[in-house]
């Protein structure tokens, strides 16, 4: 501490990496867990590949959309930790509670409407049926997500992430046993396909929600039943809060749907540069999934600073914590950089023909604009959701990505057909606006800081 007692850099720099290492453990749990699931059905059948891309990202557009409206509890818990302490904490992670039953009952319900979204495309009726497969099951682990979401918010709120860690990572071990065993057929489980990649994930989301019911303290789970029983619920608590979480879940909608739509304007380009860039999509995970958890240790201790009332501190958490990620994107920089065979080969490189090889190898040295654009662009977005600032977030999501954006790269490769060579120079593009994102979010934290602006108001816990 220094003499005014403000924490330094350093001893800032730390919290930062209590709060978010065991977070970023677990985002990189997840994607290991993802790659183990993806390898599995690229090596199960030609099939279940081509399946596997639609029906994931439809699958996790509308599972994001339920998991980022109940996750604006986080928020709350955050900044009712910080002004009032641990009880205030419980009565906002208690609403949070029931907000995430809620939505995770809404997302069951919608199991057979999701099952014919695939019949809504043209696509071969063995792909659609596979896809719809895949989409009526993700139902069911996108509402246990939904709900574990609803349960880590007030663990991530008061900072105690390790717990977050160890659910996560015995959720991850179950899931990817799972997924291999079901999958494929082994460990004395049946051969599902496609199905068993849906199951293998349900599997590991329960092991998440056991851990989490066990780490619970029981007052939570007290306020809870006074809440939902005995009339305690107040709209005052809930409307705020599920208004602003919608705005997140229709951004994070936006988001998803648009990197959907961004792949599918890359197969523009022709066969060749569709399988190069669909052999870096992956390994341009490992350059942003880590980055999330990084992410939101930020938004919590701004959310913590917001609630003790120091806007002043918040510039400082977001400065140490922009250089632990770009320390870390300038790692992952030079092996996409020196070493893009490597990381590639084992995602799809390996025996293609030249060409995609050649486009495959490009794209991947220029993966780092992104991830650089994107660690400004997420802890951006997550500063503002920490303010309750989130109509922004979504104003600026769609209109950059959707207005400006999309349009742009689309009109911008029909001038390029067939050529792959031009697949780098699309990326570039895709992350230049993406960093216009990361800008424009910035300048309204400045704004808010400047401003003292609070969007999150809590009614205060009754005696």
């Amino acid at each position: 501490m220094n003499a005014s007692g403000t924490p330094s850099n350093l001893a800032l720099a730390r919290r930062i990496l209590n709060v978010s290492l065991p977070l970023m453990g677990t985002m990189i749990g997840n994607l290991v867990m993802m790659l183990v699931d993806r390898i599995c059905l690229a090596r199960y059948s030609s099939d279940t590949l081509a399946a596997s891309g639609p029906a994931v990202y439809t699958a996790m557009a509308i599972v994001g959309f339920f998991v980022a409206v109940v996750g604006f509890s986080r928020s709350c818990v955050a900044q009712a930790f910080g002004r009032s302490g641990h009880d205030e904490a419980v009565h906002q992670a208690a609403v949070g509670l029931t907000v995430g039953i809620v939505f995770a009952v809404i997302q069951l319900c919608m199991a057979p409407l999701m099952a014919m979204i695939p019949f809504l495309s043209s696509r071969p009726p063995a792909l659609t049926h596979l896809e719809s497969q895949f989409l009526f099951l993700s139902a069911f682990f996108g509402a246990g997500m939904t709900f574990n979401m609803a349960l880590s918010s007030y663990f991530n709120g008061i900072g105690k992430t390790r717990i977050t860690l160890v659910a996560g990572l015995a959720g991850q071990a179950v899931g990817i046993f799972m997924t291999i065993g079901l999958v494929f057929g082994r460990f004395g489980l049946p051969e599902l396909g496609m199905r068993g990649s849906a199951l293998g994930t349900l599997a590991g989301t329960l092991a998440i929600t056991g851990c989490y019911l066990y780490y619970l303290p029981g007052e939570v789970w007290a306020r809870f039943r006074r809440l939902v029983f005995e009339g305690g619920m107040r709209w005052a608590d809930v409307a705020p809060r599920v208004r602003k979480g919608f705005a997140l879940g229709v951004t994070a909608g936006v988001a998803n749907f648009g990197n959907a739509i961004f792949i599918w304007v890359m197969a523009g380009l022709g066969a060749i540069a569709l399988a190069a860039n669909n052999v870096n999509l992956t390994v341009s995970y490992l350059g942003v999934i880590p980055l999330l958890g990084l992410g939101i240790g930020c938004s919590v201790l701004c959310g913590n600073a917001l609630g003790k009332g120091e806007f002043e501190q918040v510039p400082r958490i977001i400065f140490v914590s922009l250089a632990i990620e770009l320390g870390y994107v300038a790692i992952t920089a030079f092996f996409q950089i020196v070493t893009p065979e490597i990381l590639l080969d084992p995602f799809g490189l390996a025996g293609k023909p030249q060409e995609i090889h050649h486009a495959s190898v490009a794209t991947a040295r220029v993966l780092w604009t992104y991830s650089l654009a994107f660690v400004f662009s997420m802890t951006g977005q997550a500063v503002l959701e920490s303010f309750g600032i989130t109509r922004f977030v979504f104003a600026v999501r769609f209109v950059v990505m959707w207005l400006m954006s999309i349009p742009t790269i689309y009109v911008m490769n029909q001038a390029h057909v067939g050529d792959a060579d031009y697949l780098p120079t699309a990326w570039v593009i895709g992350s230049s606006f993406e960093a216009a994102i990361g800008v424009l979010y910035f300048w309204r934290i400045w704004f808010a800081v400047r401003r003292r602006q609070n969007e999150i108001v809590l009614a205060r816990v009754a005696a």
